[in-house]
Formats: C-alpha cells, structure tokens, sequence
C-alpha cells in the first residue's frame, strides 16, 4: 500500500503544487504502467488511485490560483501582473482553456501551471472540472495503458531509459518551438 500511496503523492505535488514542476510525470506513468503489464502491481488499484491523484492535484493548483490571482493582479505597475495580463489571460482561457488543461497534462512543465493559471484567469471551476477530469483520465489510462501494453516487450525494455528522455525531451521541445514561434510573430 505504501507504493501507491508514494505514486498518488507524487502526480498529486506534480499536479496540484505550483511549484514542483518537476517531478516525474509521464515517464513514471508509463514505468508504472509496465510494472503492472509484468504483475507487479495492481492496474486498475493503481489507474484509480493516480487518476484521482490527478484531478485532486489539479484542483488545488486551481484553487491556490483562484485565490492568489486576484491579490496579485492589484498590482497595477508589475510587469506581468497587471490587470491588461488579467485580461488576456482570462480571453485565452475562455477560448482555449479545455484544450489547455487537457493538452497541458502531456506537457512537463505547462502540466503543473496551466491549472494555476485556469484559476488565476479566473475559468469557471465547472467548466474547469469538467475538462481537468477528461484530462487526467485521458493522461493516466492513456500512459499507463501504453506502459502495460508495451513494457514487456523486449525491444521497450532494453531501451526504456530513451523512451524516457523522449517522453521529456519532445514535449519540452514542442514547447519551446512554440515559444519561439509565437515571439517571431510579435
């Protein structure tokens, strides 16, 4: 018991502290869901568990943006806290916030700030739990099934430590890709 209380732990301070971007988040998923294709833990007790890790963690993240975002936004002469930053912030999540919380789960990094900054944007908490719901099922089933399904194979296992850096690698440079993109453009 005390291993799935460990893996909760961790997607749910991955997920749901603002601050610990981190930790391990698709990689241990698929780890974890590998351990599971060979018997050593229990799919659907650990699918549960990080499933519910994973929304709870989000909405604390939600939560703590929801109340901090106000209280910081006051500052009318801060450079990226500032009521036109409100503004635009709370435009995208109106518009994009769904396919932001569920895409952001298979993104390290955005993963941990795109519900806090949901809550800052202040998205509505329904629509936000619809869509954080989605996307933990979406991420969790989605990784760990891949992981028990592919896990045992040999080629996956004699090569598990690349499928590993790819898993952080290639989101982690989408995201900076997007990031030069989108300054280009401005």
């Amino acid at each position: 018991m005390w291993v799935y209380a460990l893996l909760f732990l961790i997607i749910f301070v991955e997920t749901g502290v603002v601050v610990m971007p981190f930790l391990p988040g698709d990689s241990l998923l698929f780890v974890v869901g590998a351990m599971c294709g060979v018997g050593l833990l229990n799919f659907p007790l650990v699918c549960a568990v990080l499933v519910v890790a994973a929304i709870l963690g989000d909405q604390c993240n939600y939560t703590i943006g929801r109340y901090f975002g106000p209280k910081v936004f006051q500052w009318e002469q801060s450079r990226f806290f500032n009521k036109r930053a409100f503004n635009q912030a709370h435009a995208f999540y109106e518009q994009y916030g769904g396919f932001t919380i569920i895409a952001a789960r298979f993104m390290p990094f955005l993963r941990t700030f795109a519900p806090f900054v949901a809550g800052v944007a202040e998205m509505s908490r329904t629509k936000f739990s619809a869509y954080n719901v989605v996307g933990a099922l979406v991420w969790v089933l989605g990784i760990c099934t891949a992981g028990f399904f592919l896990g045992s194979l040999p080629w996956v296992k004699v090569n598990l430590d690349k499928i590993i850096w790819a898993m952080i690698l290639i989101p982690g440079l989408v995201i900076v890709f997007g990031a030069w993109r989108a300054r280009h453009r401005a």
